[in-house]
């Protein structure tokens, strides 16, 4: 959308604070896309690099990101030898080795390998132990495998990876958190769909997704990162949770909740999402009378919309003019024909070639815009500037 969000994010950036503050959480974590576009503005870098400081309570709580898919690897590591210093742990895909140190509330932190990082509190509570698997690009997943369609073999050197990791770190009373961002889902299990903008998260080969009995046994929780959506994957072992981007970012996402996750861990988990408030919802509507689009319009000024609006003939500037100036966020104004048939009779076909230009682009055009044909003042500028053409 070509609308700045901002102003929405660092509402949503001061919810997430206000919920870690008030439900007195113990530690963080994000599963990627720390950003929502590869390269942020210096305003965006800004506000996440303070809320991550905000969320550390002045580094009192740990809080560990790692890269997703929109993040570039290279931005999201740089500034980790000053973050460490707050207890704050931002991996790429070239993890660090970090030396343990203690944070301004005697937490120790360190990571002793690529793919770990421990935690251990000083009032005698279990350590955690995170298993932590950021996005890995094409370019580094190739270095490995090469440029053939393996991704069995992905999904097994991942899995045994995490094994290892789970064999040499996880201890009798360890609390082990996984924290990946990649497409999960129960083998032979329904697909789910990613949202508009998202690629396969497993590139080599066109492989769609990892599978939930590739994790560790021993784990107390997944908390995963890159679908949309709240949504629970597995729990026959442990949770397997998404819990969700934090604003809607595309109309694919029209009408769902987004949340944060408080979970408890210990002998058992619980889950608490907490539904997210702050920023303006995408909403998709459809009318077919002028005056019920314009009293919901005027009724949902704060959100952001898709408008279909349904008419026999094409949509006239008149009605355009008043659904636009109704509303300030219409992202998206579809204009529909009623008849479905005339849409269908629209199609460009190889002998349509032969037609003359005006012609011709009514054809294209209801073929683009749902069976609408141009409305006489498109077509008069066609005219004019077909024109014009031959002048020249």
């Amino acid at each position: 959308m070509d609308y700045s969000r901002l102003e929405e994010q660092r509402e949503i950036m001061d919810e997430l604070v206000e919920i870690a503050d008030r439900e007195s959480v113990d530690a963080v974590v994000i599963a990627g896309d720390l950003f929502d576009v590869f390269h942020p503005s210096h305003e965006a870098q800004e506000l996440f690099y303070k809320t991550l400081y905000r969320l550390s309570k002045n580094g009192q709580r740990p809080v560990i990101a790692i890269a997703g898919n929109h993040d570039s690897h290279a931005l999201i590591e740089a500034p980790l030898p000053l973050a460490k210093e707050l207890g704050i742990i931002l991996l790429g895909a070239n993890q660090q080795e970090i030396a343990p140190m203690t944070n301004a509330a005697g937490i120790e932190i360190s990571a002793p390998e690529n793919g770990v990082v421990i935690l251990r509190y000083p009032d005698g509570r279990p350590p955690m132990v995170l298993l932590t698997a950021p996005y890995a690009n094409e370019m580094l997943l190739k270095i490995y495998l090469g440029n053939e369609e393996r991704e069995d073999e992905l999904r097994e050197l991942l899995r045994d990876k995490w094994n290892q990791l789970a064999q040499k770190y996880f201890t009798s009373d360890s609390i082990n958190v996984f924290i990946g961002h990649f497409f999960f889902m129960k083998e032979g299990g329904t697909q789910e769909d990613e949202p508009e903008g998202e690629r396969s998260i497993l590139h080599i080969g066109g492989a769609q997704a990892m599978y939930t009995d590739h994790l560790p046994d021993g784990l107390h929780y997944a908390a995963l990162g890159h679908l949309h959506r709240y949504q629970i994957v597995d729990d026959r072992r442990f949770p397997v949770v998404y819990s969700s981007a934090l604003l809607n970012y595309s109309f694919s996402e029209a009408g769902q909740e987004k949340y944060g996750v408080i979970v408890s861990l210990g002998k058992e988990t619980a889950l608490q999402p907490i539904a997210l408030e702050r920023g303006f919802k995408l909403h998709r509507v459809e009318f077919s009378v002028l005056q019920d689009a314009l009293d919901w319009l005027a009724a949902n000024q704060n959100t952001y919309v898709e408008l279909t609006f349904v008419t026999d003939d094409s949509l006239d500037a008149a009605t355009r003019k008043a659904l636009m100036t109704a509303h300030e966020r219409i992202v998206h104004l579809i204009p529909k024909r009623r008849n479905q048939e005339a849409q269908d009779g629209s199609r460009i076909k190889a002998e349509d070639l032969q037609l003359d230009v005006p012609s011709l682009f009514e054809k294209f055009y209801a073929q683009q815009n749902n069976g609408m044909p141009p409305n006489e003042e498109l077509m008069e500028l066609l005219k004019e500037v077909m024109t014009k053409g031959g002048e020249e």
